[in-house]
């Protein structure tokens, strides 16, 4: 036995010896260097590319199983100049053959035209001839600059970036099938912006095939964000992927149980290509310049009684006094809009805590305010489909390293043990024997399946987020109504809902006359 080990002991160094350990092997930069050279990375100053796929519209899926509701990229032409930090963005969406069903403006009546600019530390929009200035998303813009394959490596080559390398195997998508070869590839480590992890997967033909990092989100914390890259080909010395294809938020419907689906994001074949192009350097405009991001701020207007609607710029809710407690019809976008509405809630009704938050549905920009009301104290109400995602994806104790809240630096006692949601499959009701507010079901909802409403049979209000957002005051009427308006109507005769005023979560509120002629109808429901 003590010889058998010997001769076991005597072989591994014999095998040792003879294959080397790559990792050490080689170092960081002579990937990069490699990598360089065969894409042509040192001669690239700048590159315009065009081309055409899909969109997915992130957070926006009709199920919380589906992947993220898309529509058509008709157009998509990117210029990124490498030197100066900037890069312009033009895209055009359109519903094309797509379902139309889920968020973010679905079904989109024509085509839509979004141009995105960033320079340095500046972000700004263009429609029509203005500029719109967006201070917030000047950090993310500037990230994406460097989340492609040149782009990787310059940032990687970079003085001071410390790129560090490890090798991994892996078999692709199928994973662990002994009929598909399994690739030793190497992965270059850098620091982007001082706090973004950013990894790129380099090939044995030395080039950049996945950029991978994390973005900060109020529902889902540090999301992953990557881009795949394939179908290369050269350009002027220069090699350039044909195929872009974006996650956001992680591929892995295919592991059960499947509580969110969403990952894909954008996905484009490249119909052109010009390198070193650069024409005129992007001009930052003056408003952009000067722009800061503004404070969240909340306009309170009485309803009724203990009825308030708290306004935003874009998102609102609506806070409904009982004898000991204070219900919260959603708490949307992030952490400080939504410290802001609770504020608000507490100055208009004082002394009473926030007992429920009533959550309209699944979608990320209705949904990222809940982990600060579940901190404040508050129990989320929504409907069953939705269970498993809040409570195993949003409410838990998963780090959150690039913008912390409230529930990940300060978790309370109540978190880990199962009191933070109520849900309802058609009707559920929050009561102190004085007051009701009825929360059901929209059955049959285009935008999305698990939408509640909520009534106040009382005062005849009915609240209800992104079903029918009003048109301006005196605006032109649409010649044919949203299908989710028309749904709207269906659902409050299929209730017998004696509405008399609707309170949108988006737009104004409106009394119930305003909302069938909206639709086309006339008389009362």
């Amino acid at each position: 036995m003590a010889r058998r080990i010997a001769i076991c002991v005597g072989l591994s160094v014999a095998l040792a010896a003879a294959s080397p350990d790559v990792t050490h092997a080689q170092t960081a930069q002579a990937v990069l260097q490699a990598a360089a050279q065969a894409m042509g990375t040192n001669t690239l100053r700048c590159v315009t590319y065009t081309g055409a796929g899909y969109v997915g519209l992130v957070g926006q899926n009709y199920d919380i199983r589906d992947d993220w509701a898309r529509v058509e990229l008709a157009s998509f032409t990117r210029t990124i100049n490498f030197e100066q930090r900037a890069a312009r963005e033009e895209r055009v969406i359109r519903q094309g053959s797509y379902p139309a069903r889920g968020g973010g403006g679905i079904p989109i009546q024509g085509e839509q035209r979004q141009i995105q600019l960033v320079s340095d530390k500046f972000a700004w929009n263009v429609q029509g001839t203005n500029t719109v200035p967006q201070p917030a998303a000047a950090e993310l813009r500037q990230l994406d600059l460097w989340l492609n394959p040149h782009g990787f490596i310059k940032a990687a080559m970079a003085p001071g970036a410390n790129p560090i390398l490890i090798t991994r195997y892996e078999s692709g998508a199928l994973g662990g099938l002994s009929s598909v070869p399994m690739r030793r590839l190497n992965i270059i480590s850098i620091t982007v912006l001082g706090k973004y992890r950013v990894n790129g997967t380099i090939n044995d033909q030395n080039l950049v095939e996945r950029v991978q990092t994390w973005i900060p989100n109020p529902v889902r914390g540090d999301m992953n964000q990557e881009g795949e890259y394939s179908q290369w080909r050269d350009v002027s010395g220069v090699k350039f992927p044909g195929n872009f294809h974006h996650h956001t938020d992680w591929d892995d419907e295919t592991q059960p149980p499947n509580y969110n689906g969403g990952h894909n994001s954008l996905t484009f074949n490249v119909k052109d290509l010009r390198v070193n192009d650069c024409g005129e350097p992007i001009t930052v405009p003056q408003e952009a310049q000067k722009a800061t991001i503004p404070p969240v701020q909340v306009q309170t207007t009485k309803l009724a009684e203990g009825v308030y609607y708290l306004a935003g710029q874009s998102h609102h809710s609506v806070a409904v006094e009982f004898r000991d407690f204070t219900v919260l019809v959603e708490a949307p976008q992030n952490e400080p809009r939504a410290l802001a509405v609770i504020e608000a809630t507490y100055k208009a009704i004082p002394n009473k805590p926030i007992r429920y938050v009533v959550n309209s549905h699944h979608h990320f920009d209705h949904l990222g305010g809940i982990r600060t009301a579940f901190h404040e104290g508050a129990t989320i109400v929504t409907h069953h489909s939705n269970r498993d995602f809040y409570k195993q994806e949003v409410l838990t104790y998963a780090p959150r390293t690039l913008e912390p809240d409230r529930l990940s630096l300060h978790p309370p006692t109540e978190f880990a043990e199962g009191y933070q949601l109520e849900t309802i499959q058609m009707k559920g009701t929050i009561s102190d024997g004085t007051r009701n507010l009825d929360i059901y079901y929209v059955q049959g909802s285009p935008h999305a399946e698990g939408m509640v409403m909520a009534y106040l049979p009382r005062e005849r209000i009915l609240i209800e987020a992104d079903i029918f957002t009003p048109p301006a005051a005196g605006a032109q009427m649409p010649a044919t109504p949203p299908p989710a308006a028309v749904n709207l109507y269906d659902n409050i005769r299929a209730y017998r809902l004696d509405v008399q005023t609707i309170a949108p979560l988006h737009g104004r509120v409106v009394p119930f006359a305003e909302f069938l002629k909206f639709i086309g109808k006339s008389g009362t429901n």
